[in-house]
């Protein structure tokens, strides 16, 4: 586990997990909010957005967190991965956590909303062409993080739950 990439709908935790599995591990934690939205919450065009990621992922070792929803371009850190961590959570834990975390845009609330119709389907597509021999871990709630991250800790998260 060198190359992580953490997906997963708004207020999923992608954050949290990154910082922890970051602590845990040694790997560089990269929040792609932060290279991604420009000053007013302007969207990076995708062009541009694949091409930041290009230079990301250059890296030899990394977790990159983030799921930019439909403004995102997950190809090319797919493409670089070895491991993926979809945190697949329901609507509710996500806006109740997306609540208590800050003020959001209506944008951001229909992709939260909207998530396992719209987005999952795509970035399962995604990971099945991109990233199809990297260890994918499906996490649904709290408790199977919990494991997960157990898991890290002892060394036995390289192989498919």
């Amino acid at each position: 586990m060198q190359r992580v990439v953490i997906l997963g709908r708004g207020g999923s935790g992608k954050s949290t997990l990154a910082a922890r599995l970051g602590l845990i591990t040694g790997l560089p934690v990269i929040e792609l909010d932060e290279h991604f939205w420009r000053p007013g919450l302007e969207a990076t065009p995708p062009e541009q957005w694949a091409a930041v990621q290009r230079e990301l992922v250059r890296a030899e070792a990394w977790i990159m967190d983030g799921d930019l929803g439909p403004y995102d371009v997950p190809d090319v850190r797919l493409r670089a991965a070895d491991t993926v961590i979809l945190l697949d959570f329901s609507f509710w834990r996500c806006a109740w956590r997306a609540i208590r975390r800050s003020r959001e845009r209506a944008d951001f609330w229909r992709w939260v909303w909207a998530y396992r119709r719209r987005s999952r389907p795509l970035l399962l597509a995604a990971i099945e062409a991109h990233a199809g021999d990297a260890n994918l871990h499906v996490l649904r709630n709290p408790r199977t993080v919990r494991r997960f991250v157990a898991r890290v800790t002892t060394g036995r998260a390289s192989s498919r739950p």
